[in-house]
C-alpha cells in the first residue's frame, strides 16, 4: 500500500478508512493532505464501495495550516494557496462512485467543515463541533459553500459564515448537517457499515452518477470558489493578520 505522510488509510474489504492524521499541526490542511487524499480515491475509487473519512478523536480537521502559511511568509515563499486539488477531493466525496462518510469526533472547523458537507453520511459524537472562522480574519469558506449550502440550504450555511461561532452536535442534526450521532459514534459508525456493505457496487455508482446529474450545482460552483479563495488567500493583509496570529496569539480585532 501506498505510504502517506498526513493521512493514514486502511481497508476492510469494500470499505476504505481515509483518516486525517496530522497530531503535531492540530490537523490542519496543507499542499501535501490535499494532494495524499487525492490520490486514496484516484487510486482506489475502483475497489471501493464505502469510504470513511475521519480525524483525530479530540479534532477532526481545523480547517489551513496557519502555521504553514506563517512560515512561508517569513521564508518570503509566500506562495498562493491552490484550492483546486481539495474542491476536487470534495467534489469526489460527493459524486464518486462509493458512498462517503464523514466520522466526526471533536472539532471540524473551517476548511474541515468541507470534508464533511462534501460526505454523503455524517455521523458524530457528542464532543463533536462545527464551525466557520474564517470571516475573523478576512477570509471567507469560499471553497466550502458550495458543499455546506447544498447539505444545509443557504441560510444556515451563511449564518454560520457570519456568526463564525461554533454549533454543538445536537443543532448541527437539527440543521441536517449531521444524520446521526451518539456518545460514543463507533457504534453507530458500525451499524452504518453493516448496512451499507450490502449495496452493491455498480448499484452505488449509478446511484451517485444519476444524483450528480440531477444536481450539479458543486461542478458549476467550481469556478467561482476557487477564484474567491485565491482572492481572499493572495491579500497582503489577510496573510499580515494569519502572522501575527501565529507569531503573537492575537486575533486580528485585539
Amino acid at each position: 500500500m501506498q505510504d502517506y505522510q498526513t493521512i493514514r488509510v486502511k481497508f476492510d474489504g469494500p470499505i476504505c478508512t481515509l483518516q486525517i492524521y496530522r497530531p503535531d499541526a492540530n490537523n490542519t490542511i496543507d499542499h501535501t493532505l490535499a494532494e495524499e487524499c487525492l490520490d486514496v480515491l484516484r487510486r482506489y475509487r475502483d475497489q471501493i464501495n464505502v469510504i470513511v473519512v475521519e480525524g483525530l478523536p479530540e479534532v477532526f480537521c481545523f480547517g489551513a495550516d496557519f502555521h504553514g502559511i506563517e512560515r512561508d511568509i517569513s521564508s518570503g515563499d509566500a506562495r498562493t494557496q491552490d484550492p483546486e486539488m481539495l474542491y476536487n477531493f470534495w467534489l469526489d466525496l460527493a459524486t464518486g462512485p462509493f458512498i462517503s462518510i464523514a466520522h466526526v469526533r471533536g472539532k471540524a472547523n473551517a476548511g474541515g467543515m468541507g470534508f464533511v458537507a462534501a460526505c454523503d453520511v455524517v455521523l458524530a459524537d457528542e464532543t463533536a463541533v462545527f464551525s466557520l472562522s474564517e470571516l475573523l480574519f478576512g477570509l471567507m469558506p469560499a471553497c466550502v459553500l458550495p458543499f455546506l449550502i447544498r447539505r444545509v440550504g443557504f441560510q444556515k450555511a451563511h449564518y454560520m459564515t457570519l456568526m463564525t461561532q461554533p454549533i454543538s452536535v445536537q443543532k448541527a442534526e437539527a440543521w441536517g448537517l449531521v444524520d446521526a450521532w451518539e456518545a460514543n459514534s463507533d457504534g453507530i459508525l458500525r451499524k452504518h457499515l453493516l448496512r451499507l456493505r450490502r449495496l452493491s457496487k455498480k448499484g452505488i455508482a449509478r446511484y451517485k452518477s444519476y444524483m450528480a446529474e440531477i444536481d450539479n450545482s458543486l461542478l458549476s460552483s467550481k469556478t467561482k470558489a476557487l477564484a474567491a479563495n485565491l482572492e481572499v488567500f493572495s491579500d497582503t493583509e489577510n496573510l499580515n493578520r494569519i502572522a501575527r496570529y501565529v507569531q503573537t496569539g492575537a486575533f486580528p480585532w485585539e
